[in-house]
């Protein structure tokens, strides 16, 4: 969907194709980009196709190109997306600067976008293409650095619920935060490489306040990739501290199993002898043979317990024995916290 916008008293405005005023610099937003968007890009704008192609590769990273008669910038921009596997992700946004035009090129909606459209956005003007280009980077940063603190807080909250007992959803939970956590650290260092290009192109002018704007920019990106990192860091020693347990878990129940095994097998190896051509035990006794081989059964039974009271006296965290009732309790714990957070939020408002 293509939609064009222009600035009256310094707010935006939503103008139909056909009342543009051709004399006024013009926004023209292209998101969720269909195949006649594609062609009026194309045929209208004279937008390179292999352009068009790169913005719309989901794995397109950040580049200052040169085309014909236009300046193509991409960018990468953070989204949240419920519905998919992570659901943070991050998406290239083409910005050609054609003329009195500049065309925002997405495949799909974006938060940072909204916020312009919206009016969110303050003191922006169409007047200086790179002062809107810088404000749109810096808005990325915000939004990343938002994102990557709520990405933090699920991270603890899914932490404290596998102290309590481990769940394969919530190992799987994690695996998708660490990839969300790997998609925005390549996508960040990928804008500071294009940052650092704006400083040294002679494609595009920057004066004074560009310049200011652009020192921000890259202080805020460089803050965002450093809490990428350490929350990457912290969440695979997490992964790695619970595959420790897991294992820790596994060989003492494989112990236990070995010991059960060792004892059963003595019962196993008597039966199997007599088994073959060997006059069967206890045969003389007629009836009560079936109930001597119970006793001795039952008499290995209780010898196997006993040695498992015993391992359990020497090792007391081998079982890892869990308090329903202690679960129980913390869980009201965490409702009525988060009940209390909204509760102080609505109260703010």
């Amino acid at each position: 969907m293509i939609t064009y916008w222009q600035q009256e008293d310094g707010k935006f405005k939503r103008i139909k194709e056909d009342e543009l005023d051709t004399e006024k610099r013009t926004w023209i937003d292209a998101r969720i980009v269909t195949r006649d968007d594609v062609e009026i890009l194309q045929n209208q704008y004279k937008i390179d196709p292999e352009h068009i192609l790169d913005i719309l590769d989901p794995d397109e990273q950040s580049r200052l190109e040169d085309g014909d008669d236009y300046l193509l910038t991409i960018i990468r921009l953070p989204i949240y997306e419920p519905s998919s596997d992570p659901q943070y992700l991050t998406c290239p946004l083409g910005i050609v600067i054609k003329n009195n035009f500049i065309i925002t090129i997405c495949w799909t909606d974006c938060e940072v976008l909204r916020d312009f459209t919206t009016g969110r956005m303050k003191e922006i003007s169409l007047q200086d293409f790179p002062a809107f280009i810088m404000r749109i980077l810096s808005r990325a940063d915000l939004n990343y650095l938002r994102y990557l603190k709520e990405i933090n807080r699920r991270s603890t909250a899914i932490q404290n619920e596998m102290s309590l007992s481990i769940d394969n959803n919530e190992i799987l939970q994690l695996l998708s935060l660490e990839k969300s956590l790997v998609y925005f650290t390549t996508s960040l260092k990928a804008n500071q490489l294009l940052l650092e290009k704006y400083r040294k192109t002679k494609l595009i002018k920057l004066d004074y306040d560009d310049i200011d704007w652009l020192d921000d920019v890259e202080i805020d990106n460089r803050q965002a990739i450093e809490m990428a990192d350490t929350y990457r860091n912290v969440l695979v020693g997490v992964m790695d501290a619970f595959d420790s347990v897991i294992n820790n878990n596994l060989n003492m129940y494989m112990k236990r199993l070995s010991i059960l095994n060792l004892v059963l097998m003595v019962p196993t190896f008597i039966t199997s002898f007599f088994g073959m051509n060997v006059e069967l035990p206890f045969v003389k006794y007629g009836f009560w043979a079936g109930w001597i081989i119970s006793g001795l059964c039952l008499i290995a039974v209780v010898a196997t317990q006993i040695i498992l009271s015993m391992l359990e006296k020497r090792y007391p965290k081998a079982r890892g024995r869990i308090n329903p009732k202690l679960v129980k309790i913390k869980r009201k714990e965490r409702k009525n916290a988060k009940r209390m957070k909204s509760i102080e939020a609505a109260l703010s408002d």
